[in-house]
């Protein structure tokens, strides 16, 4: 899967992400300063799910209707890498493909997923 991780995202994930083999394009070292609609609109353009941890993205894409491929927004009240990258290893291997098309939030304790009204 190819990935965008928002800027808010760490760049120790991101860099875990790549090591385990991940293609992550990372907003932080293309685009810095994007604003969301910039953000959302190259995930969609690219065919690539959305990483962050900014919330608001969920409301404009749910509310709004924003178009992109999948999005995964970390939710974990903590900004240890090592933890955010067990909790979103754990969402890939539940999901797998099925994060495309889909609003995946990563909890602490738990993964919640819902069907977006506008897929790829």
């Amino acid at each position: 899967m190819r990935w965008l991780a928002d800027e808010c995202v760490s760049a120790l994930l991101v860099a875990q992400m790549r090591q385990a083999g991940h293609d992550v394009l990372y907003v932080a070292e293309s685009t810095p300063g994007a604003t969301d609609t910039e953000v959302a609109e190259r995930a969609n353009s690219e065919t690539l799910l959305l990483l962050t941890e900014d919330k608001d993205f969920g409301e404009l894409v749910v509310r709004r209707r924003w178009p992109v491929p999948g999005i995964i927004i970390l939710r974990t009240g903590t900004d240890q890498s090592a933890f955010n990258w067990i909790r979103l290893e754990a969402a890939i291997t539940r999901f797998g493909e099925a994060l495309l098309g889909h609003l995946t939030i990563i909890e602490e304790a738990r993964l919640r997923s819902r069907r977006l009204h506008s897929t790829i």
